[in-house]
């Protein structure tokens, strides 16, 4: 974690590391989150006029330097644009279609919408004059997709993919004591994936601030080795770039502290400087006695502070998170962390949430991570792309192996520029033990060609970071082409190929199964029905080529020369609703739902992946109508024995196979189904399911997976009988209301559901047409409307004659509500035409806001349903200079039709609902009420 310190607010416990960094730091070196108060507007894929006349300009910024236009031109008009503060998801904003991706879920944005496939945002922000001689830029996490960004009209660059970070340096073009603009244009209309990506700026934003001799972005690589004495040998290889005109000798000091912020051991050395904007490596070696090693059980952090002295004055401070732990992959005896073997228990995930699609608040990533580790996971798989910073920072933190990826196999500068960021952003996380090169190159997989793309991105990689292994996940097959080549094998699916029989011809190759399972499963679901579109949570082989849970599981935990495997997945995504379409929306294949409710495959893994005594009954006992039919009954267990009672009667008792599970056929008959599990001849666990009463009360509870004093809160939603037992078959309407808070989304795993994930208020813009003036005869303008002559109206602006100008003009213009009612805020943003102006709308005079003298905010007793006429009454502009241009826009209409209710349907018992507090030091109180059913209220505490 780099040195930060913020203006706005961020998640408390890296608040508390930001402020304690800064107190320290007495450098140049300020990194400021400025996420907050950004103006946002979908436009348009191919109609420029719809895109806001941008690239329409006689010269484009491609041109000239500094031309960019429409909204990328620092003087464009942005007030009827939405607020919001990032990071933001459009794409899980829109609707579901039919029509829309199959891959991304059936959200109507990107492909095959243009008009929702372009997203423009843009921010103003004060430099102040005290920042001059200072290098300051702009740092993105992440935008989806194609972005362009400009500052104060000037373009600075184009990123092409989706899950890169960038950084763009500024310091050139800023108006230093004024305001500057930032924009950005992101292109959402192509998929990299075929799972949901989301849409926009989707990662963090930062304003960074250094001196011109400063370590660089990611400028600092740490390796360590662990010899005989326990000691640890540190190497901390720093690169400094120097853009300013400084010559001469600089000291560097690297200090390591340790946990609690003590400093361990300090080295420093005299060196010169980089030339003019040139680089320069500098090593270090640093000796830790006795280190505390990371692991997943102690994730152990130190912290390396990088300092950079010119002339005996600190002008850059660098911090780095890092850890001190050993790995190994064996082709005999899999991995092991810090000499001991370990067997890998991980899950493939992408990176939407329920409700909040790819935006996820810093909290969400440990919430997440937490929902994993409390399954048995102990490692992360990123599918299929390099995940955002934080997720890698939640894993360090929680102990959370990690596999990193990267989006696409290739040699040329496109693939291993995007490789060499990706190594060098995240080399320092303890967490990560493996690279990812590539994942189920079909084209490729059994050729030449990928053997050589494959043996070209290895070699690289270990260039960039020789510490860590490199794989690639494979399905096509196990015999040739990557499968030879490629470091650790990773084998995608036992189905797909003989795996021990690949072992015994590449002995010396370790493996491990980088994904496994593909199952289908609706929680709280134990009947599939195609119609419906349901598929029962009973582990069950989903296909002729895929295996079940168990059965994947009993395969690799039996093999000690396979490392362990990876499950697709741990949480449900949206899109890929395999075997189903349309209005499946989800998929099918978590362990968990796109909301992190378990399915019950979660506690077959928490008993074989954990330490624990486990004892899980499935499936719930509400089964009215089927008295005297047989249900499936199933317990997952790691007891050694388990009796089954049905209303006090013994179902009799049975032995648990390891890695195994057991079943009954049970006669449904209302009361109390019962498991006890025995350990050594003892009672141990007991797990009970009973028939529920009707629903009678809402309950909502805040996640113990939440950080502590955290900034953002995840409720779950359920329904309780009148004794206080949750209903599992409950699918009532709940609504909410929020104070001191917002709610972010709202989820609840039901794949099917195509309600609206979050509740917005609509923004439409509409332009004022037929634009007509006639010319004035005095500058005195009229307090209310007159007739003009019918016979006098021309083209606004055409042909003006400005060194001749009348004393005043009246322009006339109409704009079209569509469905108009009185609920509905219509606005007009007025552009400045003319010096004094005097604005009717429908022959009644409009009265500027109080807030902005050029905004009209429009009474409903003046408008109606479809075409509105507005008058602008206005003393004409003056040019200065011949060459000056006019403006001729007379502004926009904004129309918004507010929020409803934020509300959401549970899902076999259960539904999310996310929510941000507006202050640390105050409550959030969430209501919930249902038709029916005894409301609730929870508050969550500011600050303690």
């Amino acid at each position: 974690m780099k040195t930060t310190f913020s203006k706005e607010i961020l998640p408390y416990f890296i608040f508390l590391i930001s402020i304690c960094s800064f107190a320290q730091n007495k450098s140049d070196r300020e990194l400021i989150l400025i996420d907050k108060d950004w103006r946002f507007s979908l436009g348009h894929l191919y109609d420029t006029q719809k895109d806001f006349g941008h690239a329409e300009g006689y010269f484009s910024y491609l041109a000239k330097t500094g031309f960019g236009d429409g909204p990328a031109s620092s003087q464009f008009d942005d007030r009827a644009w939405r607020k919001l503060d990032l990071p933001h998801d459009w794409a899980v904003e829109q609707s579901f279609s039919e029509s829309a991706s199959y891959s991304h879920g059936f959200k109507t944005a990107g492909k095959g919408f243009p008009e929702k496939s372009i997203g423009w945002y843009r921010k103003k922000i004060i430099i102040s004059k005290d920042d001059l001689g200072k290098i300051i830029s702009l740092k993105f996490g992440g935008v989806f997709r194609n972005s362009k960004v400009f500052f104060n009209g000037h373009f600075l660059g184009t990123e092409e993919s989706g899950y890169n970070g960038f950084e763009y340096d500024i310091t050139s073009y800023i108006n230093y004591g004024g305001e500057n603009t930032i924009v950005v244009r992101a292109d959402a209309s192509m998929e990299e994936g075929w799972f949901y990506e989301g849409a926009g700026i989707y990662r963090h934003v930062y304003l960074q601030k250094t001196n011109p001799l400063h370590v660089i972005e990611n400028g600092t690589y740490i390796t360590s080795e662990i010899n005989n004495n326990n000691n640890a040998e540190v190497t901390a290889e720093v690169t400094i770039e120097n853009k300013g005109n400084y010559k001469g000798s600089v000291e560097i000091i690297q200090t390591i502290q340790d946990v609690s912020g003590k400093q361990v051991v300090n080295v420093s050395e005299n060196v010169l400087a980089p030339d003019f904007y040139k680089t320069a490596k500098y090593s270090s070696k640093l000796k830790v006695n006795n280190p505390q090693l990371w692991d997943i059980e102690s994730p152990n952090l130190y912290h390396l502070i990088t300092e950079i002295k010119q002339g005996g004055k600190i002008v850059d401070r660098y911090e780095t998170s890092f850890g001190i732990r050993t790995i190994k992959f064996d082709p005999e005896n899999g991995f092991s962390l810090n000499g001991k073997p370990l067997k890998l228990k991980g899950t493939n995930n992408h990176q939407d949430h329920a409700g909040i699609g790819t935006a996820l608040p810093d909290e969400l990533q440990y919430y997440r991570i937490k929902k994993l580790k409390e399954m048995g996971s102990n490692a992360y798989r990123c599918s299929h792309h390099p995940p955002t910073p934080e997720l890698l920072d939640a894993c360090d933190k929680l102990g959370m192996l990690v596999i990193d990826e990267t989006r696409l196999m290739g040699i040329n500068d496109y693939h291993l520029k995007n490789l060499k960021r990706m190594i060098e952003r995240d080399r320092n996380h303890p967490s990560i033990f493996c690279w990812s090169v590539g994942n189920e190159e079909w084209n490729i997989e059994g050729s030449v060609i990928g053997e050589r793309i494959t043996n070209v991105m290895q070699g690289f990689a270990k260039s960039i970071d020789s510490t860590r292994p490199v794989t690639v996940g494979i399905s096509s097959g196990f015999k040739s082409g990557i499968s030879s080549v490629v470091e650790i094998m990773g084998y995608n699916y036992m189905g797909n190929g003989d795996i021990d029989a690949h072992r015994k011809e590449f002995k010396n190759q370790p493996g491990m199964g980088t994904e496994e399972g593909s199952t289908f499963a609706t929680r709280g679901v134990y009947f599939t029905d195609d119609a419906k579109h349901y598929q029962s949570a009973y582990d069950k082989k989903p296909r002729p080529s895929f295996y079940s849970i168990e059965e994947g599981w009993k395969f690799y935990a039996t093999r000690p020369y396979l490392a362990g495997m990876f499950i697709w997945t741990g949480f449900d995504y949206r899109g890929e609703p395999t075997p189903y379409g349309w209005p499946s929306v989800t998929s099918y294949f978590g362990m968990m739902d796109v909301c992190g409710f378990p399915k019950d495959n979660v506690f077959y893994l928490k008993s074989w992946w954990g330490d624990k005594p486990v004892l899980h009954l499935m499936p719930h006992w509400n089964w009215q109508g089927m008295e005297g039919k047989e249900i499936d009954v199933w317990v997952y267990s790691n007891c050694d024995e388990v009796e089954l009672f049905l209303n006090k009667k013994s179902l009799g008792k049975k032995k648990m196979e390891q890695y195994g599970h057991l079943e009954w056929k049970v006669k449904y008959a209302p009361g109390t189904l019962e498991a006890i599990g025995y350990k050594n001849g003892k009672k141990i666990l007991s797990d009970v399911q009973k028939t529920t009463e009707n629903p009678e009360a809402i309950k909502l509870s805040i996640d113990k997976e939440n950080s502590p004093n955290a900034n953002v809160s995840v409720i779950t939603v359920e329904v309780t009988d009148k004794k206080g037992l949750h209903i599992p078959t409950a699918n009532d309407e709940i609504t909410f209301a929020v104070k001191g808070g917002k709610i972010l989304g709202v989820g609840n795993g039901d794949p099917t559901s195509l309600e609206k994930d979050q509740f917005i208020d609509d923004i439409v813009l509409t332009a004022i047409t037929n634009f007509e003036e006639q010319k004035g005869t005095t500058a005195d303008l009229p307090q209310q409307l007159i007739s003009y002559s019918e016979n006098d109206w021309t083209t606004a602006f055409k042909d003006r004659d400005y060194k001749k100008q009348a004393p005043s003009y009246v322009y006339r213009g109409q704009f079209e509500l569509k469905e108009y009612s009185a609920t509905k805020i219509v606005s007009f943003f007025y552009k400045k035409i003319g010096v004094e102006t005097v604005v009717f709308v429908n022959g009644n005079k409009v009265s500027a806001s109080a807030e902005d003298p050029q905004k009209y905010v429009l009474n409903s007793n003046m408008l109606k349903d479809g075409k509105n006429t507005i008058y602008i009454v206005a003393t004409p502009l003056q040019k200065i200079k011949d060459w000056d241009v006019m403006n001729t826009d007379p502004g926009i209409i904004q129309v918004i039709t507010p929020a409803e209710s934020c509300k959401r349907k549970l899902f076999n018992g259960y539904a999310q609902v996310i929510i941000q507090k507006e202050s640390f030091d105050k409550p959030v109180i969430l209501s919930a009420s249902a038709k029916g059913l005894k409301s609730h209220t929870i508050t969550i505490l500011g600050k303690e």
